[in-house]
């Protein structure tokens, strides 16, 4: 790929990603609390006009260069009215103070009045706006009605205030939330009289409402007495005649509960006597039932102490038996798991010194090309200072008291020499030494004479038996 290529594609890429971003960042959402106007070339409506596009809720993509965003805040804004000398249609002037609540509508109508009247105010401006159009259609409501209903009727008035303020405010896109009128005066004192007359008329009906219920109170006081008088008279009397009829009853009942009393005493008394005979029967009974098992509880016992006694006696002498006949096992089994692995170790040792040797023998004789008379010699120079030590060793302590030499010349020469020769040749030989181990001496070592059962390495290589 060549450079221009490269430089190509990069430029693209970033023309891509730079755009991309671009649109992203386009894209706006909308809070839940605030209207979106979008303005500029927005398109038109089925009227062929439109100045801007209303968004709550939601997003949508502002075209750069062609389109344009900001927000209307949709918090509630609290306007304090304070009407004063309002001509209400009696002539009289009021004072009417009042809070009013309004906020910018989100009714798609109404939000397109918001965007193009209110689109760029402040708060403060939008609240000035609106507490000039509250002033007027108030006063204007005012106008409409009398004292009594303004003051009497708070609904009606409300209603009224709110159908005429709401419609105004409409068509700037604000929307009434709700309307408090604190209090209603006026300059003339006409609404205090008013009171004054409503509190006097209810004065006075209280009065007289309370001297009818205190001459109630008195007829149905005296009624009472007389009512009282009369039924206590006649609920003595009752009383009287129950009194007596009830002493009546008493005595009768005396004499009855005497009478079975007296009847339940003799039962009674016959029944704790029998049921004393019986509980003696009883205990008696149980006493000897008790005698008897305890007699056989006694005899139980003693059985049971001289078995159960004999049974454990038993059970010692047997398990001692087989702790002793185990004990024997495992002294015995180790004794012989421990014959068995000295003698195994001894083998071994056996096993592992031939091998040894095996292996020395074999490296000597390949150290020699082949040549066993050769690995022979090899050995015996090896240890033939150990053999000639043992010779010596052999004649070293030999105590003599005393040598006599006869001093003469012999046929062979003088005697003393031929004393010392002789005795030296009274020691083994090496080749009998030789002969003893089955081998034949080295030639290194001198000639020597054939021994019955040894071949020389020649006449073994020749295959012919030694002479």
């Amino acid at each position: 790929m060549t450079p221009e290529t490269l430089i190509l594609i990069t430029v693209v890429t970033i023309l891509v990603f730079t755009t991309l971003v671009a649109l992203l960042t386009r894209y706006r959402k909308c809070p839940s609390d605030k209207i979106m106007v979008i303005y500029g070339k927005v398109g038109a409506d089925t009227a062929g006009q439109r100045s801007s596009k209303c968004v709550h809720g939601g997003a949508a993509f502002i075209w750069p260069v062609f389109q344009a965003y900001e927000f209307l805040n949709l918090t509630p804004i609290s306007i304090n009215v304070d009407l004063r000398n309002a001509l209400s249609k009696q002539n009289i002037r009021i004072d009417v103070p009042s809070r009013f609540t309004v906020g910018i509508s989100t009714e798609v109508g109404i939000m397109q009045n918001a965007a193009e009247r209110l689109l760029g105010l402040k708060q403060d401006e939008v609240e000035s706006l609106a507490m000039d159009i509250i002033f007027g259609q108030l006063r204007l409501v005012v106008a409409t009605m009398d004292i009594e209903e303004i003051n009497t009727d708070r609904d009606k008035f409300l209603e009224a205030v709110s159908r005429n303020v709401e419609t105004e405010l409409k068509k700037i896109g604000l929307r009434l939330i709700n309307v408090n009128v604190t209090d209603i005066k006026d300059e003339s004192g006409y609404i205090e009289a008013l009171g004054k007359e409503a509190a006097a008329k209810a004065i006075n009906d209280a009065k007289k409402s309370v001297a009818e219920k205190n001459r109630d109170g008195a007829i149905g006081e005296a009624e009472a007495k007389m009512d009282e008088r009369i039924k206590v008279t006649k609920a003595n009397a009752t009383a009287i005649e129950g009194e007596n009829n009830a002493k009546v009853t008493v005595a009768n009942s005396d004499a009855s509960r005497r009478e079975r009393e007296a009847d339940a005493t003799r039962r009674a008394t016959a029944a704790e006597k029998v049921a004393a005979a019986q509980s003696l029967k009883e205990a008696y009974d149980a006493e000897e039932l008790a005698e008897k098992a305890r007699a056989s509880r006694e005899m139980a016992t003693r059985e049971a102490d001289i078995i159960v006694k004999a049974e454990i006696d038993k059970r010692k002498v047997e398990i001692d038996a087989e702790a002793q006949a185990e004990m024997t096992r495992r002294q015995a089994r180790g004794e012989a798991d421990a014959i068995y692995a000295k003698l195994e170790a001894q083998a071994r040792g056996v096993q592992e010194l031939l091998k040894k040797q095996a292996d020395g023998f074999s490296a000597l004789v390949t150290a020699t090309n082949g040549n066993p008379d050769q690995a022979v010699k090899l050995m015996i120079a090896d240890k033939l200072e150990d053999i000639v030590r043992i010779q010596v060793e052999a004649v070293k302590n030999l105590k003599i008291d005393k040598v006599t030499v006869w001093d003469g010349l012999g046929q062979n020469g003088s005697s003393t020499a031929n004393f010392a020769s002789g005795l030296m040749k009274s020691l083994p030989p090496l080749n009998d030494l030789f002969a003893m181990a089955g081998m034949a001496l080295p030639e290194v070592l001198g000639k020597s004479l054939p021994v019955e059962g040894v071949q020389t390495g020649k006449e073994e290589a020749a295959g012919r038996p030694a002479t």
